[in-house]
Formats: C-alpha cells, sequence, structure tokens
C-alpha cells in the first residue's frame, strides 16, 4: 500500500468525490490557483475548473450561507473555513440554519454540506487562528463532528462526510497535514460512529482525539517501559460517538484517561466522561476518570508557551500512570 501525507488523502477524497458526482463543488477563500490557506486544494482548479472549485470573497458569513442555500436545492458543497476560529463568523448559517432545515422541514429536505477547517495550535498563529471549538459544535442537535489522526481515516471519512445528506463538520489538525500513511488508492469509505483501536492495552484505556492520537500513543510506549500497558481508543467522530467501544475498554482495563487540545473546561472530554460515569463500566473502575486537556487561557504566539497551553505527552504519562498507582 503507497503512503500520502494526510493532506494528500483529504485531496484525493475530494477529487474522487467530485469525478464521480458532478453536484460535488469545493468554495472558500484562496482555494484556486492558491491552492488554500494550507495548500490542500492544489491542483483541483487546473482538474474541475473554476465553476467546481470557487473562490470566494473574505467573508465566512456569505460563503456558509451560500452553501447552505446550495445544498437545499440538490447540490453537495464543500465548505473550506481557512481556520477553524472563523466559523464564529458562519455560526449562525451553520447552527440556526443547516443543522435545522432538515428536522423543520419533516426530513423532506436535505442539507449534505462538509465544512472543511483545519484546527487546532502548534504552528504559531496565536490566539485567533489555533483554537480547538470542536465541543460547540457536538452540542449542536443536527450537526456531525469528524476529527480524523491519520491519513488513513482522513480519507475514508471524507468521503462518508460527501455523501452524508447532513451537514457535517470536518476538522483537520494543521499539524497533520504533512504527517504521513498508508492509504488504499480506490475509493473507500469509514462508517461514522466506529471508533477504532490504536493500540491494545490492559491496565488503562486513553480516549484522544485529533493530534492527541499520536501524543497518546508516544505516551502509551513511555507507560510500556514502566510496566504499564495502555490501551488507546480513537473515536474518529464525537457525533456520532462510539460509546460502546470506549465502555468496553474502559470495563476491560478498569483505568481511564480522556485526552483533547480544547480547553479542559466543558470541552468533549467531559462528555465523554459523563458517558462513562453513567454507564456498567463505572462499577468496574479502580481510579477516577483523568481528563487532560488545555488550559483555559488563549493560545500564546510564544512557542514555548504555546506548548504549554495544551497538553503533551509528559502530560499524559503522569495522567495514566497516576490511575495506576491511585490509592
Amino acid at each position: 500500500m503507497r503512503e500520502i501525507t494526510y493532506l494528500e488523502a483529504v485531496r484525493e477524497a475530494m477529487c474522487q468525490e467530485m469525478r464521480s458526482n458532478p453536484d460535488v463543488f469545493i468554495m472558500g477563500e484562496d482555494i484556486g490557483i492558491y491552492g488554500g490557506a494550507f495548500g490542500v486544494t492544489n491542483g483541483m482548479i487546473e482538474e474541475f475548473g473554476q465553476q467546481r472549485v470557487r473562490n470566494t470573497p473574505i467573508s465566512e458569513a456569505a460563503i456558509s450561507g451560500c452553501a447552505v442555500g446550495a445544498a437545499v436545492t440538490g447540490m453537495r458543497p464543500i465548505l473550506e473555513l481557512q481556520f477553524s476560529d472563523f466559523i464564529t463568523i458562519a455560526t449562525d448559517n451553520i447552527v440556526n440554519q443547516a443543522a435545522k432545515l432538515r428536522y423543520m422541514f419533516g426530513g423532506k429536505g436535505k442539507v449534505p454540506i462538509v465544512v472543511r477547517t483545519p484546527a487546532g495550535s502548534g504552528a504559531g498563529f496565536a490566539a485567533q487562528h489555533s483554537q480547538s471549538l470542536e465541543a460547540w459544535m457536538a452540542h449542536i442537535p443536527g450537526l456531525k463532528v469528524v476529527q480524523p489522526s491519520t491519513p488513513h481515516d482522513a480519507k475514508g471519512l471524507m468521503k462518508t462526510a460527501i455523501d452524508d445528506d447532513n451537514p457535517v463538520l470536518f476538522y483537520e489538525h494543521k499539524l497533520l497535514y504533512g504527517f504521513k500513511g498508508d492509504v488504499p488508492a480506490e475509493s473507500y469509505s469509514i462508517p461514522f460512529g466506529v471508533a477504532d483501536i490504536k493500540k491494545a492495552g490492559s491496565d488503562v484505556t486513553i480516549v484522544a482525539t485529533g493530534i492527541m492520537v499520536h501524543r497518546a500513543l508516544e505516551a502509551a510506549k513511555q507507560l510500556e517501559k514502566d510496566g504499564i500497558s495502555a490501551e488507546v481508543i480513537d473515536p474518529r467522530t464525537l457525533v456520532p460517538l462510539d460509546e460502546e467501544a470506549i465502555i468496553r475498554s474502559v470495563k476491560k482495563t478498569g483505568r481511564v484517561v480522556v485526552v483533547h487540545e480544547a480547553v479542559k473546561r466543558a470541552g468533549f472530554g467531559a462528555e465523554i466522561a459523563s458517558i462513562i460515569a453513567e454507564s456498567e463500566a463505572f462499577d468496574y473502575l479502580d481510579a477516577p476518570i483523568m481528563r487532560v486537556g488545555g488550559l483555559a487561557i488563549p493560545v500564546p504566539y510564544n512557542p514555548l508557551l504555546e506548548k504549554k497551553a495544551v497538553p503533551q505527552v509528559e502530560d499524559i504519562v503522569q495522567a495514566a500512570a497516576s490511575t495506576i498507582h491511585h490509592r
């Protein structure tokens, strides 16, 4: 199997869908000749032309409004927001229109929009371009939320997102764009709501999302040196969430750490912790549920401070070890 980057996997999924379905098109700021803020759409305008790779004005409100209109009239738009922070400008169209129209029309309408957006810190883009706001969107009924951590998952989940008749928020971590992995050349789908066990283990479950999956895997390697076997679970989609896979793992290990880059306060990790606490897995716990998340501060520009603001490998190791040594 060939190895390609996360960025290439996302692009390949979009191109394959656009070749097979003339209703699919992409719109966003500088996505044409420039190739998008991170180069994901490089070369697409040459293949598909300006009608299907549409450069837009710098107005997230206008772009998202056009996407909703296109979706409800039969098209399947992919909307690229340059940074996930800018979803604040598009929120009315996404939250009050896209998320609710199918329900309000008794299921007779479809709103097949994919909102692609780079998220997360680590690239030195400072407070207004480095946030992780996926928990906001997961809170809204009618929206699906996807957060792939590998090139293989990114390609398969993107196809599923484009084929879905509901609005999908597709979060791509900036630091993962250059990450390489094995990806089939043919088109394939990965179903929403199916978690992936990235590493099997027996002593503690680590549930991690996005780039934290890779830091959790590195933490698991370090924990092995101390005789601790960590199981790393990647939900892949927050909505729908594979609750059964998480509960099953926690029942096996008796300990759990939930890790995400977003601010710990009211982050999605709290939802996962609550699901565990309200399930039969609670009776199997040998230690309190641990949450590891970002500090409740704007993401700093300074690289040293930026690193301190979000979880690192050592933070995950410490949290997991504390569950083992709990008395």
